[in-house]
């Protein structure tokens, strides 16, 4: 009976889908008593927003929530299907409702808001600032890369974190205490540590593996048993192999990453075709190869991140299918190039001197003189301009008096970089000596 009831009924996580704010998990940074999420459902005052966290931390719940509490017509866009014909009817639907609401513009709720293009993103502006929707926008990734200037200046930006621990265990108990199946099993929750680890962070997933869990011991074992080895071995039968949002994406991301770093193209383009087959979002593995042009291949071979940029662009502009082709040609090249991480050492150490020290002064010599008062204080007097000297350099301490002979960047072993020790160990003895 349980298991006939079970298939007949949603998924644990849509049933258990908080209808108000007092059931929200998480978050409390935005909708805790005085913060502005929940200052605007308080006030009505509601703006334009796009909410940026993992899968499974409550976006579109929240934005579910704040029209019910506010009385909104709501509409819901998902930018994998809607195109720039549906955005306009949803706007133009809105347009038709806002002149009889009393309660305020409706609210186009649209997921993935990243996937839109600049046409589809475009076609949201008017509407946006002329107030006839209030555009709330969902994505997993960072919106100053996916979001387009103008729609972006008009939304406020709200981050949200991943779920601790005390959520995770809010969500479980309320799960194992309000819901019409579970409510009504036996459950004997002895550990939480694989629960909670495999869900990482995410509500979709914790429910989701519960309901496996549960659902695999239906008819077996009375009470149901949660440990981690109940829980271990159930995910090892039912889990996809490749879960962007999971622990796996982590690993295969990692795998990937080290394969490049590692000079194996044959292990990088396995990795990058395992994340492409798992569904995963092209511009995040260009985002990758990006960073690594610049972490790891670095002033080894300079090109390496021009080709990486390009690539970024090229996959942003024709997508899949055929993306796959310049991110394979990408990861070829770097892991095929020279390593050096030189730069990102040299910033890192930088980074820490600059911290240990934020007073340490500006040589006057290297202070602009723009008044008269300036210059009469010693501003620029002693500046010597390096392309009126020999070789267009000269000996000038260009370092606070603290850091002098300080070297942050370090030439690695490789032909590049050789040349550029050369140049270095000619220019500045004090620094780089053979």
């Amino acid at each position: 009976m349980f298991e006939s009831v079970t298939k007949m009924l949603p998924p644990l996580p849509e049933r258990m889908r908080p209808q108000k704010l007092s059931d929200y998990v998480g978050q409390r940074h935005l909708v805790g008593p005085g913060c502005i999420l929940r200052n605007m459902m308080d006030s009505g005052a509601l703006s334009s927003f796009i909410l940026w966290g993992p899968p499974g931390v409550g976006k579109t719940t929240l934005a579910r929530i704040i029209a019910g509490t506010l009385d909104r017509e709501f509409y819901t866009l998902s930018a994998v299907s809607a195109g720039v014909k549906e955005v306009r009817e949803v706007i133009d639907a809105a347009r038709s409702k806002s002149l009889f609401s009393l309660s305020g513009a409706p609210i186009l709720f649209i997921d993935e808001i990243h996937r839109f293009n600049k046409a589809q993103q475009d076609a949201l502006l008017g509407a946006v600032e002329a107030g006839t929707i209030v555009l709330i926008g969902a994505t997993t990734e960072n919106p100053s890369f996916e979001v387009i200037t103008p729609l972006l200046s008009r939304c406020q930006v709200f981050v949200l974190k991943s779920l601790e621990v005390d959520d995770l265990q809010q969500l479980l108990d309320r799960a194992l205490r309000e819901d019409e199946l579970l409510k009504e099993r036996r459950i004997e929750v002895r550990e939480t540590d694989a629960l909670f680890r495999h869900s990482g962070g995410d509500a979709r997933k914790l429910l989701n593996i519960l309901e496996i869990v549960v659902d695999a011991q239906v008819g077996k074992a009375d009470p149901v048993v949660i440990d981690n080895r109940t829980v271990t071995e159930c995910l090892q039968e039912n889990v996809a192999i490749y879960d962007k949002g999971g622990e796996m994406h982590y690993d295969i991301i990692s795998a990937f990453i080290k394969s490049v770093r590692g000079s194996d193209p044959n292990a990088a383009v396995y990795w990058m075709a395992r994340m492409l087959d798992g569904g995963e979002d092209p511009l995040f593995i260009a985002r990758r190869l990006c960073i690594l042009a610049a972490e790891d291949v670095g002033l080894a071979n300079p090109n390496a991140l021009l080709l990486a940029d390009a690539t970024f662009r090229i996959v942003h502009s024709i997508g899949m299918p055929e993306a796959r082709i310049p991110l394979s040609e990408c990861a070829v090249y770097l892991a095929s190039s020279p390593k050096s991480n030189s730069a990102y050492l040299a910033i890192d150490k930088a980074l820490a001197a600059a911290k240990s020290d934020q007073t340490a002064a500006v040589p006057l010599y290297l202070r602009n003189a723009p008044t008269k008062l300036m210059e009469d204080l010693g501003y620029a007097d002693g500046y010597k301009y390096a392309h009126e000297y020999p070789g267009h350099f000269t000996d000038l301490e260009f370092l606070p008096e603290k850091f002098s002979g300080t070297a942050f960047y370090e030439p690695q072993p490789n032909p590049q970089e050789d040349r550029l020790k050369s140049y270095l160990e000619a220019c500045w003895p004090k620094y780089y000596s053979k």
